[in-house]
């Protein structure tokens, strides 16, 4: 990214000399494009003082090399890339080049055919995984298991709403409905993500650009057999202050707000904090508070035994050099699921 509310450049760059301690050279298979990539390039942090940099932070590839002190993955290793810091050692950022002036780039990029990652942004796979299937487990899978097992702990019979169904949010519908959930709402703005969430295990898919969410999902609580059911968990992946607001006033005293997506800098809700005193919970997430290391073997096994759905999880695949495209098709939701880019 060379300037924020820009489309990405994609050009050629020198490598590094050399690896340093704990750094892995990896040539990337695939990459995942995920939500917060979008919220880079549009600024919704604010000013980003690292420019120019790469990009990307969810891939699969094969390990090229590895630098003095790597212990957990080994040249010919399939390895998934994470953002989320897993097993050995943090390395410093690697040192690129571009046009002759330095290039930023953090501990892992995917958005480029060969990269230098930190060893602890890197997990050793099986080599029959399937690419698109293990770059998943960089962050889409990771992120929304992770947000429903450690920071929404949902349990057994109880309810959650899943506003925003993108990547991440079709994963923490199909971790609920792994958890037997038993309401389990999905709310978008396009109808291709709500099928898509259906078939991953929403009971009840809401279009928010066509009804009234609140109103919408208090018809889906009512009527259970033992009467209204209250409202245990509320997960936002948009970051829109509205959203927050609701979902701190639909869910129960003890209930619980989830936030994934990122409010927009400089943005603020209006809450009234009592409830916080009496048990209800409103939190952020931090990449699902995911460990790579121990979660991802958990995760494949599911995958192996087809109790996870990848099947139709990829929507869209477009080489490197159409990575603006492919942005361009996520933001106007004519892709379901995950967009790939190969390399």
């Amino acid at each position: 990214m060379v300037a924020q509310r820009q489309p990405l450049v994609v050009d050629t760059i020198e490598l590094p000399a050399e690896l340093d301690v704990g750094q892995v050279f990896v040539q990337i298979q695939v990459s995942g494009i995920c939500g917060s990539q979008l919220g880079e390039i549009d600024g919704v942090k604010g000013a980003d003082r690292f420019l120019p940099h790469l990009m990307g932070h969810e891939g699969c590839g094969s390990v090229l090399a590895v630098g003095p002190g790597v212990k957990h993955v080994a040249a010919g290793d399939r390895v998934v890339l994470h953002w989320r810091p897993g097993a050995g050692i943090q390395a410093d950022p690697p040192k690129y080049r571009w046009r002759g002036e330095p290039l930023n780039a953090g501990w892992v990029t995917t958005f480029n055919r060969h990269t230098v990652v930190s060893e602890n942004r890197c997990t050793k796979v099986p080599a029959h995984i399937n690419p698109d299937a293990a770059a998943l487990f960089g962050c889409a899978i990771t992120t929304g298991f992770g947000v429903v097992e450690n920071n929404a702990q949902l349990k057994l019979g109880e309810s959650v709403v899943v506003f925003g169904a993108g990547g991440i949010g079709l994963n923490i519908v199909q971790a609920a409905a792994l958890l037997s959930a038993s309401a389990i709402i999905a709310v978008d703005r396009f109808d291709s993500r709500l099928e898509l969430a259906s078939e991953l295990g929403a009971t009840h898919c809401i279009n928010s650009s066509q009804v009234d969410p609140e109103s919408e999902i208090s018809k889906a609580l009512a009527g259970q057999p033992l009467g209204d059911q209250p409202l245990d968990v509320f997960i936002d992946n948009t970051g829109v202050p509205e959203v927050i607001e609701l979902g701190y006033r639909l869910t129960h005293r003890q209930g619980r707000v989830i936030l994934v997506g990122v409010p927009r800098a400089g943005s603020a809700v209006n809450l009234n904090t009592l409830p916080l005193h009496f048990g209800k919970l409103l939190t952020g997430s931090h990449g699902g508070e995911s460990e790579p290391a121990r979660d991802i073997p958990r995760y494949l096994r599911l995958l192996e035994q087809g109790r996870l759905r990848l099947d139709r999880f990829v929507s869209a695949r477009y080489p490197l050099e159409e990575i603006n495209t492919a942005i361009d098709a996520m933001r106007n939701g004519s892709t379901a699921g995950r967009v790939m880019i190969e390399l």
